[in-house]
């Protein structure tokens, strides 16, 4: 009975993992949208949410400095874990420290 209760606890965490990270990545960049309307799914390159690499990286200093993850640029996965917001969010799920 409480194994429910476990997994109903960590949908939650998810989403607010999710705002937290749309939110560091809006103050970081000043950028004009709320974070609450940053798309789990939708790409932060490009046509998504628009993004360079300058600002990936800087979101890369603000992710690890707020979670303890060490993000190098020569990381393979690079590409995946920055795909979405969603992707990020899992990955710093995964990894963090703090």
């Amino acid at each position: 009975m409480s194994e429910p209760t476990a997994q109903a606890s960590i949908a939650p965490a998810d989403a607010a993992l999710l705002l937290e990270v749309a939110d560091l990545a809006v103050s970081a960049l000043n950028l004009e949208v709320r974070a609450a309307d940053v798309q789990a799914d939708e790409p932060l390159y490009g046509d998504g949410l628009g993004l360079d690499s300058i600002d990936i990286l800087e979101i890369a200093l603000v992710v690890s400095k707020r979670y303890g993850l060490q993000l190098r640029a020569d990381q393979q996965d690079n590409h995946a874990i920055f795909h979405s917001l969603r992707s990020l969010s899992d990955h710093i799920a995964a990894q963090r420290t703090k």
